[in-house]
């Protein structure tokens, strides 16, 4: 069983508007969201804990427990600008980043079926962190 998730409310709203309108191409990826937004205890975005990675939180993390550390932005697909240091919610990893706090690892199947692990290392800027709400 995975853990429960934390999301701001006012970020559930946004992606639930963003799930309204996904194309046919993304329907698994969109069932992936939904079933790990399914697990999300919400709170006010004025009270999430400085630790948690919301909606376009910059990210540190790693990879199958590699002290190597890649940096990126979570971000809603409209948003995407060919940076590549933008992960996309609708991605595997993006999807698995949202509401997971600092020291916490992740675990999935790879499409092969090998196991994953993602562990967060830090946020170098969560929006809520800087009173920033309407992003």
């Amino acid at each position: 069983m995975k853990p429960t998730i934390l999301v701001s409310w006012l970020d559930m709203d946004r992606l639930d508007r963003m799930l309204d309108s996904v194309p046919a191409s993304q329907l698994a990826a969109r069932d992936a969201l939904l079933d790990e937004l399914g697990r999300a205890s919400l709170a006010e975005p004025w009270e999430m804990p400085p630790d948690v990675v919301t909606m376009n939180s910059r990210v540190r993390f790693s990879f199958d427990g590699s002290e190597e550390e890649v940096l990126m932005t979570l971000t809603y697909p409209k948003d995407m600008t060919g940076d590549p240091e933008q992960l996309s919610i609708m991605t595997p990893v993006g999807t698995a980043l949202l509401g997971v706090k600092v020291g916490d690892t992740i675990s999935w199947a790879r499409p092969d079926g090998a196991m994953f692990e993602l562990t967060v290392r830090g946020i170098e800027y969560q929006p809520e962190r800087d009173g920033q709400y309407h992003r």
